[in-house]
């Protein structure tokens, strides 16, 4: 078989990366089935037990890992257009948000913005109510096959160390994958300090910087 060194690692095989990593044997799907659960909402599940431990922790690992902010999912100065009933409503792939900090917008020291009830809120002002558009500091939540490789591939050890911890509780080999783990993670940060072309004083987004 023929590897790709274009494109991004899928859901299939990161789960299966898990999977192997803990010596359990790779599917060719990841199946699953909607049920209805005692609120009587549909919710859709993975069927084989060990396949929905490794897909479940590989999701709560991206959202762990993509919520630290890094340069690929995270934006500064986005603009958010109140509704008509003037509110913003927290956008479902947003996991972190926050008023600008850029000097342009001075009013913005008078409030403080939280997520509550699924909008944004100004807890100084005691308020959901916004009358103009708003620029923000935003940190995304991507899909999976929109994540660029090495911030994949350190997700996918350290939620292999994860499930070894909860599958099979053998010491020496989470440690194993714990050093996995770690190596995994210099290669996302050196990844990330390429992209972010940032220097020993820092990267500012505005004033004058020095750059080595």
């Amino acid at each position: 078989m023929l590897y790709s060194t274009t494109g991004s690692k899928t859901e299939l095989q990161a789960v299966n990366q898990i999977l192997a990593s803990v010596g359990q044997a790779p599917v060719t799907s990841i199946d699953t089935e909607t049920i209805t659960d005692q609120n009587g909402n549909s919710v859709t599940v993975v069927t084989n037990p060990d396949v929905a431990i490794a897909y479940d922790t590989l999701w709560e690992v991206s959202r762990e890992v993509q919520g630290e902010g890094w340069t690929f999912n995270k934006e500064y100065n986005y603009t958010f257009t109140p509704d008509n009933n003037d509110e913003i409503l927290w956008p479902n792939n947003v996991l972190q948000m926050d008023l600008s900090d850029d000097p342009r917008y001075i009013s913005y020291r008078e409030k403080d913005t939280v997520k509550r009830n699924g909008k944004l809120y100004d807890r100084m002002n005691h308020t959901y109510t916004w009358t103009e558009p708003v620029y923000c500091d935003v940190t995304w939540f991507f899909e999976w096959e929109d994540l660029p490789s090495p911030i994949q591939d350190y997700i996918t050890c350290k939620a292999a160390a994860i499930v070894s911890s909860r599958l099979v509780g053998d010491p020496t080999q989470y440690q194993i994958l714990q050093q996995k783990e770690a190596y995994a993670r210099a290669v996302a940060m050196e990844y990330e300090c390429n992209q972010g072309d940032f220097s020993m004083f820092g990267y500012p987004r505005q004033g004058t910087y020095y750059k080595n």
